[in-house]
């Protein structure tokens, strides 16, 4: 009998563990936490068992959420087949929480249905269905304002059919998606328009001026950006702006300022002596000019309504009021910290004597009232700023 060399056996004994491991490793049973994500376990008879219950806490999608992707995809596959689209319909209607791919589909919805062939098509109802219930970050609708916005700062003007299309996405944003658009809206566009040295193009003064009645009716509008934004374009160029603003009487009265920063001896222009003022044209613009001017009269509190201010110059310059908005809504204030715009009041001629500053509307939370000089020369004899704390 031929015997096999020492070294052989060994190399067969070795190959035989390592056969014998690979089955062992292939064959044994895993426990489900051990059982690799990308192979599917079978039972002894060859068949994949039942799944495994969800976890506790989670909801569980229902049949139609589950298939609700797939009926809207057959939907815009064949938009004037009845029975697709009422299979999406049912299956919409009967799903409570919508999954993030069917909101997804609202921008191809848009597409298919577009709002000039008319709001009655299926389509068009459909992704206002979506639109209502979807949240900001998958809502077509709310990102569509924002998306307008951004083009029109770059000079594309909207057009009658554009702007009812945005008109509607916002009455049919939802609740969250309307506070979305009306955001983006506030940021955009009503900010931009509050203020001084920030140039609005027609295509951005038209879209807020035909949103901005939506988001004030449904309360979306903080009101003393609204009326800095009336304040610094005037009834002339935004009348619809002017219109939103809601009238109130208050009890205004000259009300000194509580800090005069800026030119020295600054304190002389509002000491009640017209035979006393400040240079102003000697001040140096800084980072600080926006929010200061040459000469800056704070208020702490700030005003809760400035109503008007008279001036008694010599030399031309303006007048704007810095008025508080909510964080993060227009410029900031370097040292502050607060968020603000900055609308012009009034341009001043400075004849020696008095001039009446009246602005389109009364503004509210003002900080301070700047002065800005046009040219050397200009010395304020005497400024009053009327309102309420």
């Amino acid at each position: 009998m031929r015997r096999f060399p020492v070294r052989t056996l060994l190399l067969m004994l070795l190959a035989l563990a390592a056969f014998g491991r690979l089955y062992w490793v292939t064959h044994r049973d895993v426990s489900p936490g051990d059982q690799p994500k990308e192979h599917t376990r079978r039972d002894a008879a060859g068949k994949v068992p039942p799944a495994a219950s969800p976890t506790p806490g989670l909801p569980v999608p229902s049949p139609e959420c589950r298939t609700l992707e797939r009926a809207l995809d057959g939907a815009l596959r064949a938009p004037q087949d009845a029975k697709a689209q009422d299979e999406a319909r049912q299956k919409l209607d009967a799903c409570p929480a919508l999954p993030d791919r069917a909101c997804e589909l609202g921008g191809a919805l848009a597409v298919r249905a577009p709002f000039a062939a008319g709001e009655s098509a299926p389509l068009r109802g459909l992704l206002a269905s979506l639109c209502e219930r979807c949240p900001p970050a998958a809502n077509v609708c709310a990102q569509s304002v924002g998306q307008a916005l951004l083009e029109g700062a770059v000079g594309r003007v909207p057009d009658a059919t554009a702007l009812a299309e945005l008109r509607w996405n916002v009455a049919h944003a939802g609740q969250e998606g309307t506070k979305a658009a009306c955001d983006s809206l506030v940021r955009l566009g009503l900010a931009p328009a509050a203020q001084s040295d920030t140039p609005v193009n027609d295509a951005v003064r038209t879209l807020v001026s035909e949103l901005a009645p939506a988001c004030a009716k449904a309360g979306l509008l903080p009101d003393g950006v609204l009326r800095a934004a009336a304040a610094q374009q005037g009834l002339q160029a935004a009348p619809k702006l002017v219109a939103l603003v809601t009238a109130s009487t208050v009890e205004t009265k000259a009300v000194q300022p509580d800090q005069v920063t800026g030119t020295e001896p600054g304190r002389q222009a509002f000491d009640g002596d017209v035979n006393t003022g400040v240079v102003v044209s000697n001040a140096a613009p800084d980072k600080r000019w926006a929010a200061d001017g040459a000469l800056r009269a704070g208020y702490a509190p700030e005003l809760k309504h400035l109503a008007s201010l008279r001036i008694r110059a010599t030399g031309p310059g303006s007048l704007r009021a810095i008025v508080r908005t909510p964080s993060g809504v227009g410029l900031k204030d370097p040292e502050g910290g607060f968020s603000f715009v900055n609308p012009t009041v009034c341009h001043f001629r400075g004849t020696g004597q008095w001039e009446d500053c009246k602005p389109t509307v009364p503004l509210l939370d003002v900080d301070a009232v700047s002065v800005l000089p046009e040219r050397a020369g200009v010395e304020v004899k005497e400024l009053e700023v009327i309102g309420a704390r």
